[in-house]
């Protein structure tokens, strides 16, 4: 079986081919100045906002955040998973691609998951051919008809039929005990036991998961039927059958319908996410072939990670009941760490009864259309309209109730220009300056450690808030990521700084530290007590150190080729922007010298002293809590070393 692809590999090929070439190939290129500029093949654009950097062997789109180096290009471009996409690269300067002899666990692992490809396309086969062939099929056709689809459209999407009867698709591929255990592990099959929990001799061992039911394959972004949905002819419950988690099938990283979206749409501008099967089916067949759904799970954030990597506005289009409306909220708050500046999320909730398959039948697919554009909700609206049902906003209540409800849920947002206005439309709202809002955030996260640490005396860490991927125009610094270098009245650094510069956040300004200058990891020994942060940019910045110890000699190139091969796409992007822009910049973008021994010293120390300001805070509220283990001796020096660092 295949291996990996080893790393010295990648950085030769790399370092071999030229990015120009390669993009210039597909998007004809314009020399400007030391770089290369295009419009942008991955957004609609009518200025050139896509430079390619033959110094850095990267590209980057200021218009849609698009970035990467060649093997990222040809996997975007040209649709190919990575393997695939170095194949092409390395056919492209005549070389043949090696591959490390795989661990014995990793070789039966990968010969596990091919047997589990090969049995349910072979299962997706067997069902289209029975919606087709068998004598039971007439029942599923005439309700395929009644729901208005078309035989194209069962066809595009691989809808089949798996007829009545306890054993049809087990006689077809599950021919031994061993095909019934693939069948079994490919979620296809149940193993069969008696209330003793028994097999009695003799008897088969399993029987059909699914059965009467129309069949969905639910595909991978390779076209792969990996799972099935089913949908109960009969009376039987439930009226949708999901196949279980397997080996190669993890609900919550799935959504059904985007490969059959993306063969559709050369560039998809917009997603619209929906509940069911039948509902992204139904859109397809009016002519908006641009609907996911998730599949039997409430919308997660890496639903809506992977909607982003595909097109850059999500609209959520739910019923307007209350499991409707519940499952927008739990959308709300799942996509706002991903708001990423250019980005959008939007809202339309339909009368209550209706869902998108009934709705696009009554109205057509253009007054559909019509309507997602025109009544679809943009977040900020949606979100600060249903925090504040049953608020009266013209009370100071009121309005402390909302600041409570929202600050909190905009704190989610990464940072970006979207962020401070959503700030700023809250402060509008409840009449609260900045400050006092980050007091309300503090609080309520204080409020709610409390109280999940009296449920969970040592409460696991559930995952960071995913870190930005901003888009800044090269040098010129984005507002809301860079501070401004005015004094604040507690500074949390012990040194001021110049006025007209400004710095991304001390976190950041480490990793940009160590893109610009690698030399500066040798001064860090450890980074295991960076990797063990609460704070995500802290946890990106332990493994940037870790990847520089392992691999002290490696250009910049090379790094990023490591990155790509072994880490996701998220970080990625956030280390490509980062090593784009200029570490401190002044006014209108302007370069600024500066020591980067210095700036890196100084990082650490205000990331201390930040540190120590938050154990002061955290021994402060337990103070004000009434704790009564401190004496009073410990009390008061607890409140001195408070007044000291708020000074």
């Amino acid at each position: 079986m295949a291996g990996k692809i080893p790393q010295h590999f990648l950085d030769d090929l790399l370092a071999r081919a030229d990015i120009v070439e390669v993009i210039d190939s597909r998007v004809k290129l314009r020399k400007t100045g030391k770089n290369y500029s295009a419009c942008c093949p991955f957004h609609d654009e009518k200025t050139p906002s896509f430079t390619v950097s033959p110094q850095k062997q990267f590209y980057y789109c200021f218009g849609c955040g698009a970035n990467g180096n060649a093997v990222g290009f040809l996997m975007e471009y040209d649709r190919l998973g990575f393997p695939e996409a170095v194949e092409k690269l390395a056919a492209s300067q005549g070389l043949e691609v090696p591959r490390e002899q795989l661990a014995p666990g990793q070789e039966q692992r990968q010969r596990r998951s091919q047997s589990l490809y090969q049995i349910t396309e072979k299962a997706a086969d067997y069902f289209r051919a029975q919606l087709r062939e068998h004598p039971a099929a007439g029942r599923a056709i005439a309700y395929l008809r009644q729901r208005g689809l078309s035989g194209e459209i069962a066809r595009d999407f691989g809808i089949g039929l798996a007829p009545p009867g306890w054993d049809n698709l087990l006689n077809h591929l599950g021919d031994s005990a061993e095909k019934a255990d693939q069948l079994e592990l490919a979620g296809l099959a149940i193993r069969r036991q008696d209330s003793d929990g028994t097999t009695k001799p003799g008897t088969r061992h399993h029987y059909d998961r699914f059965r009467n039911r129309i069949m969905f394959p639910i595909r991978d972004r390779q076209g792969r039927a990996i799972a099935f949905g089913g949908r109960v002819l009969g009376d039987e419950k439930p009226k949708y059958l999901n196949s279980p988690e397997t080996p190669i099938f993890h609900k919550g990283r799935e959504l059904y319908g985007l490969w059959e979206a993306r063969q559709a749409n050369r560039e998809l501008e917009r997603l619209i996410l929906v509940e069911g099967y039948m509902d992204v089916v139904a859109l397809a067949q009016f002519g908006i072939c641009c609907a996911v759904a998730t599949l039997g799970t409430a919308c997660g954030e890496e639903h809506i990670q992977l909607a982003f990597r595909h097109a850059p506005e999500l609209v959520f289009c739910f019923d307007g009941d209350r499991a409707g409306r519940s499952a927008a909220r739990r959308a709300m708050e799942s996509g706002l760490p991903q708001m990423q500046d250019g980005r959008s999320l939007r809202f339309l909730l339909l009368p209550e009864g209706e869902d998108p398959d009934t709705l696009v039948r009554q109205l057509g697919g253009e007054r559909f259309t019509r309507l997602i554009e025109e009544q679809a909700r943009p977040l900020e609206d949606f979100l600060f309209d249903l925090l504040a049902e049953g608020i009266n906003l013209q009370t100071m209540d009121g309005r402390a109730r909302l600041s409570k409800l929202a600050a909190p849920l905009l704190d989610l947002l990464p940072a970006g220009v979207y962020r401070q206005l959503m700030f700023q439309q809250l402060a509008a709202r409840t009449g609260l300056d900045r400050d006092t809002l980050e007091e309300v955030i503090i609080a309520e996260k204080a409020r709610a450690q409390a109280a999940q640490a009296r449920r969970e005396p040592q409460p696991e860490q559930t995952g960071a808030e995913p870190p930005p991927n901003p888009e800044d125009h090269g040098d010129i610094p984005p507002p809301a990521e860079y501070e401004p270098a005015r004094e604040p009245r507690r500074s949390p650094s012990p040194e001021p700084r110049r006025s007209g510069q400004y710095r991304l956040p001390a976190e950041r300004m480490l990793i940009a530290l160590l893109l610009h200058h690698p030399q500066l990891a040798q001064q860090i020994g450890d980074s295991r007590r960076f990797l063990d942060s609460d704070h995500p940019d802290l946890q990106l910045f332990g493994e940037v150190l870790q990847v520089m110890h392992q691999r002290p000699d490696c250009n910049q190139n090379q790094f990023f080729g490591h990155w790509m091969a072994h880490k996701d796409k998220q970080s990625l992007d956030i280390l490509t922007r980062l090593s784009s822009s200029h570490p401190i910049a002044g006014n209108h973008g302007r370069q600024m010298e500066y020591d980067p021994q210095a700036e890196f010293s100084d990082c650490l120390r205000r990331l201390e002293f930040a540190e120590q300001k938050q154990r002061n805070r955290d021994l402060l509220e337990q103070l004000k809590g009434g704790s009564g283990h401190l004496s009073a001796e410990e009390q008061m020096a607890l409140l001195a070393n408070w007044r000291r660092s708020r000074e």
